[in-house]
Formats: structure tokens, sequence, C-alpha cells
């Protein structure tokens, strides 16, 4: 009697992918229990219209106004969906938690490689301290409309502190935990932006103009150049379109992560696109009092808006729901630097690097490397106990960072030509184009950000990433010369001394 035997597709997609993994040269030691939603659940939560769009819509109120804040996001978002396109191809093509560094290393060289990990790395860790201290400033305001508490830049960064200690802890359960999350976060965010906009819509009495919604500018920066002015205004919505690389960063705890890391990348990008348009013509349409609202008590300008069109009790509330889409967002960030810096450090390129890419036997969790994160991100904000101007420096240095490496792996792709195999998720035709289009915009960007944000330019008023950047990159030289020898990606899985190493990572 014979008896037939069904595959599982499942089964096999999972299998091809930790064999794809071991031919860029890596064993497989973390949980591959993310789907293709949850893959994409991370690179939006990251995103995070609730807390981009939020934190930063006092810094837009003064750099262009509602002109560039809603046309800059329309443009940006653009340009930004072209530069995922790109990135999406190459990620297809190497899955791997090394992400854009990888990728680099692969079509570029070790150098290549090794300064792109430093730009990736300065970015994500910037990303964690911009997003939770942000995080904290708009539960200072919530505490502040439920029980007049009084923040102040010490109680702000005691309640940050309390946020980092809280993402690190749930990242040490596991990837199913965060995926979870992550997922639920869509919903949040989604759910959110529809009751924020609906309430902004129905129940105040008094909205501005379209003419002032999509024609207003405003310039409070010192600067008299409203081009300049403009340019800098973009930074609002380019740092909220960063952080969709986490979808990479994740593709080895995906199944499937060829494709879905891919997809994870682009569906993150358009559907945010949306959502924060949505968000900030809400948002704009129902200011009450523009310089009042600038000039908010609660010291978040959003609270202020939701303050004076809704009442103290629907501006708690809504309040609320923006600060749980913000602690979403951080604790992705979290999962997406934290494999950063294990797959960093798999490839010594990191002091300590025995001791960062060590992962829990238990959870599969590179515990060492959520730690260092958040310890990292930690140090980054703490000069805002003494500059009012430091949160901006800190999105900045996450935008410094983290747009750079997204661009050189797609220019090295550009320049390998046919040199280059795509994986299953390929732009064909359209690989070029979209592909250049994607390095111009990156190298605009990069130099807008390291501009002067505000006139007169004094040591409070500076923007610091540019000086930032400028260290990283020394010290990146700097260590290139003590660990080059030690560093590099394995060109496949196998040797006596690779499995030796990865295997002292396992704890």
């Amino acid at each position: 009697m014979s008896r037939t035997r069904w595959s599982d597709p499942g089964a096999t997609a999972h299998e091809d992918e930790e064999q794809r993994l071991r031919e860029l040269g890596y064993k497989p030691v973390l949980a591959r229990r993310m789907g293709g939603f949850g893959n994409f659940a991370i690179s939006f939560s990251v995103i995070s219209v609730l807390s981009g769009c939020m934190t930063l819509y006092g810094f837009g109120l003064g750099t262009g106004g509602p002109a560039v804040m809603l046309w800059g996001w329309a443009g940006v978002g653009l340009f930004v969906l072209c530069v995922g396109l790109a990135l999406a191809e190459v990620t297809s093509a190497y899955p791997t938690s090394g992400a854009l560094y990888y990728m680099a290393d692969r079509l570029g060289g070790r150098r290549w490689g090794w300064y792109t990990g430093w730009l990736n790395l300065l970015g994500l860790l910037g990303a964690i301290a911009g997003i939770d201290y942000g995080a904290a400033l708009f539960t200072g305001a919530f505490l502040n409309l439920q029980w007049g508490f009084e923040p102040t830049p010490g109680s702000t960064m005691l309640i940050f502190i309390a946020i980092l200690l809280l993402h690190a802890l749930l990242n040490l359960f596991g990837v199913r935990l965060v995926s979870l999350l992550n997922s639920i976060s869509v919903w949040w965010h989604l759910a959110g932006v529809a009751l924020i906009v609906g309430a902004l819509w129905i129940v105040p009495d008094h909205h501005q103009s379209p003419s002032f919604v999509f024609t207003e500018f405003v310039n409070d920066t010192g600067w008299s150049n409203p081009f300049y002015v403009a340019a800098i205004g973009l930074l609002l919505a380019q740092y909220t379109f960063s952080g969709y690389d986490a979808s990479a960063h994740l593709s080895e705890e995906t199944s499937n992560a060829s494709v879905s890391a891919a997809k994870g990348i682009v569906r993150a990008i358009w559907v945010s696109w949306i959502a924060g348009f949505v968000l900030l013509m809400g948002l704009t349409f129902a200011i009450q009092d523009y310089k009042g609202t600038q000039e908010s008590t609660t010291g978040v300008p959003p609270a202020q808006i939701l303050l004076d069109a809704l009442g103290s009790g629907g501006a708690t509330a809504l309040l609320l729901v923006v600060i749980v889409a913000q602690l979403f967002c951080g604790n992705a960030e979290v999962a997406a630097a934290s494999r950063m810096v294990f797959a960093f450090s798999r490839d010594n390129a990191l002091p300590g690097s025995a001791l960062w890419r060590k992962v829990s036997s238990r959870t599969q969790t590179p515990v060492p490397a959520v730690w260092l994160s958040v310890a990292v991100a930690c140090v980054l904000a703490l000069p805002s106990l003494y500059s009012a101007t430091a949160y901006g420096a800190v999105t900045a240095i996450n935008v410094i960072g983290i747009t750079p490496a997204y661009a050189i792996p797609i220019l090295l792709r550009l320049r390998a030509g046919d040199r280059f195999r795509p994986g299953p998720w390929s732009l064909g035709r359209w690989s070029r184009p979209i592909g250049w289009i994607a390095v111009v915009w990156v190298a605009c960007v990069t130099v807008l950000f390291c501009l002067p944000q505000s006139s007169p330019v004094t040591g409070g008023t500076m923007n610091y990433a540019s000086i930032a950047l400028a260290v990283v990159l020394v010290l990146a030289s700097v260590w290139w010369y003590v660990a080059r020898r030690s560093y590099g990606t394995p060109s496949a899985y196998g040797s006596d001394r690779e499995q030796a190493e990865i295997a002292e990572g396992i704890v």
C-alpha cells in the first residue's frame, strides 16, 4: 500500500531561506518566526507617522509652515519611495541582518561595507534616541494636561530612560513578541490617524481655509532666503521617512525573506505616505491660534492643537493614542538597531564584538546588542538636558547617518551593472532610472541636513549633525586600521574558523 506525502510550501520556503543565508556566509542562529505582515509592520512602526509627524510638527511650523509641511511631505514621500524601491531590490538579493553594510560589502568591497555599516549604525541609534525622547516629551505633555505636571529637561530625561528600559525588556522576550506588537502597531497607527483627523474635523467650530493649509509660508528661522528655509523644513518629512531598512535587518527572522523583506520596505513607505499626509492636513486645518500653538505651555504644539480644538478631555485621550504609537515605534527601532549591532559584531566590526554578537539560546535574541543599543541612544540624548536645540540635532543625526547608508548599496548596485544578480523581487528595466533618482535625492538631502537650521548660528543653535557625521567617520577610519584584519563578511558558511566564531556567540 503506497502512501502519498504532501510537502509543506511554508516549510520549503523556510528551508530555502536558511540555505540562502548559508550561501551568503552565515549559519542561521536567529529564530525565523516573523511572517510577511510582521516584516512590513516593523518598518511601518519605525516610520511611525504618529511619532515623526507629531514630534517635529512644531519644527515645521517655523521652517516654512503649512505649505512646506504639506507639499514637502508629498514631494519627499515620492523620492523616498524611489529610494525604498531601489533598496528593496538589493535587499531581495542579500536578505541578511547586516542589511545595508553587507550589501555594500558584497557589491563594493570591505571598505564600502565598513563605512556603510558605521553610518547605518549611527542612524539607527540616533533614531532610537529621537523616537523615545519624542515619546518622553509627549508623555510630559500628557501629564501636564492630566495632572498639571510641569515637564522640565530633567524630568523628561527620566521619562526617556524609563521608556528605553521598557523597550529593552520587551525586546529580550524574543522576535515573536516583537512581531506581535508590530502587527498591533499597524492597526493602532491607522486607527489613531483616523480618530485624530476625524475628531479634529467634526468637533471644532472653526477650521483654517484650504489656502492657509496649502499655501501659508512661515519663516521663524532667522534666514531670509525662502528656498533655504523650505529646504530646511523638509527635515520633518525626511526624518519621519526613515527606518524602513528595519525590514531588511529582520530578514534573518522572516519567512520567505527574499520577497517579504523587499515588499515590507515598499509597502511601509507608501502606506505611511498616505497616512502622514492625512494626519498633517487634519492637524493644520484644526489650528486655532498659530502663535499660541508654537508657544504651547505643554511643550508640544500638536498637544495644543488638540487642546484648543477638543478641550482637555479629548486632547488627553488622543495624546495617549499618540504616545502608545510612539512606544510601538521605539520598540521596533530597538529591534532593528540591535540586529544591526549583532550583525556588525558577527563580522568583527565593533569594539568588543565577541560580546555584542552573543545570542540567547533560550529566546534566540541578541541580548547584549539590545542593551548596547539603548545605552548609546541614552548617551546621544543627554545634551537635551542643557540645550533646547539638542533634540533637533539628534533627529538630524538620525537622518544624516541613515540616509547616505541607504544610497551606498543602490549606487554600488548601479555600478555593478550586469554583475549584480537580482533576487526574486526585482524592478526589471526600471531598476536603473529609479536607482539614479534615489542616489541623487540622497545626495541632496545629505547636504541639506548638515546646514544650520536657524540664524544667527551660535553654540546653542548650531546644527551638530555635521560634527557628529565627521566624528563617526573619523572614528570609523581609526578603528578600520585596528580591526581591518579581523573584519570581513564570509564568502560562504562552512569553514572551521567561521563555525567556531559563530559558536562563540551562542550562550
